[in-house]
């Protein structure tokens, strides 16, 4: 539910998530290389974790920028109170918002 003290610039951060998973999944793959010649599996084993879940939030990242923008209310459209169901129609109108009968 709105409350109308939304920011009105507001922006999506998945491009920053996107930008830091891509770093994230880079150095994971860098670290993997090095141990893997290194000869540390405990390590390479670490490091193939932390560039899977690098994998899987790029996955969800580029998902949710391929539906792109969603519906959001302008700023002529004011913050709405969700019906109550105890008050009659005909007083639910105006500014008789009150969620307890009278």
């Amino acid at each position: 539910m709105r409350t109308g003290s939304e920011p009105t610039q507001a922006r999506s951060p998945l491009r920053a998530r996107l930008a830091l998973t891509v770093f994230g999944l880079v150095w994971a793959f860098g670290g993997m290389a090095i141990f893997l010649a290194a000869g540390h599996p405990g390590w390479v084993a670490v490091f193939a974790a932390i560039a899977l879940v690098a994998a899987v939030d790029l996955t969800v990242i580029v998902h949710h920028l391929r539906q792109g923008p969603h519906y959001q209310p302008g700023r002529d459209v004011p913050p709405y109170w969700p019906v109550d169901r105890d008050i009659p129609p005909y007083r639910r109108s105006g500014r008789d918002r009150s969620r307890w009968p009278r």
